[in-house]
């Protein structure tokens, strides 16, 4: 398998870092969407990652799509999400609204990147976005006493909450203050702290277009 993309990007990375946990063994492409956009267009018209290039020269794409396609490999007493019921569909949850979050937090980055002057309305609706995915998951957060949100073992909710976290606090640094989210920001060095996170990591740079 080759997984196409830098991991300073929360998606990319989840991806990685199930991967590893898995044990399943990858090539890491460290591709930029926008320096390197035509190389993943070979792969993925979308030109987005990550793009994961199967064993059979299928490249799945979106984090989401990809780490079914795993958990169907790996099978679901190994998967990082339970199979069925209730704790699947609150991880599935949990997952979207941080998803959402990184999803947000990218429009940001773009914003304060490519724009001269910045416009103060879909700020203020990405800002707010934010905060009500944070709040909405440190209540989820807060509400659960285990090592992780389901329990003792990390699973794709852990991870993605954790990618999230870091991702927006380093590209939109100072944006947003931490200290509001005292079981988030927990959460997130908790995972930080396990040698897989220290080993899939990247920190963030922005690649403009026309650089690779």
């Amino acid at each position: 398998m080759m997984l196409i993309g830098q991991y300073d990007s929360p998606f990319v990375r989840r991806v990685a870092i199930a991967l590893k946990l898995y044990r399943i063994p990858f090539e890491h492409a460290p591709w930029s969407s926008f320096g390197e956009a035509d190389k993943i267009a070979g792969h993925n018209p979308l030109r987005r990652v990550p793009t994961l290039v199967m064993d059979d020269g299928v490249a799945m794409m979106d984090s989401w799509a990809i780490l079914d396609a795993l958990d169907q490999i790996v099978g679901p007493n190994e998967a990082l999400i339970a199979p069925s019921g209730p704790d699947r569909r609150e991880s599935m949850r949990l997952q979207a609204l941080a998803a959402g979050a990184a999803d947000k937090g990218v429009s940001l980055v773009y914003e304060r990147a490519f724009r001269d002057e910045a416009l103060e309305h879909w700020v203020a609706r990405c800002r707010a976005q934010v905060t009500g995915a944070w709040d909405a998951l440190e209540k989820a957060r807060s509400a659960r006493s285990g090592p992780w949100l389901f329990g003792d073992e990390i699973g794709h909710a852990d991870i993605i909450l954790a990618t999230m976290l870091r991702f927006i606090s380093e590209a939109l640094e100072g944006a947003f203050d931490l200290s509001a989210w005292p079981a988030l920001a927990a959460h997130s060095a908790r995972a930080e702290a396990l040698p897989v996170f220290q080993e899939i990591c990247q920190p963030y740079r922005l690649v403009p277009p026309g650089e690779g």
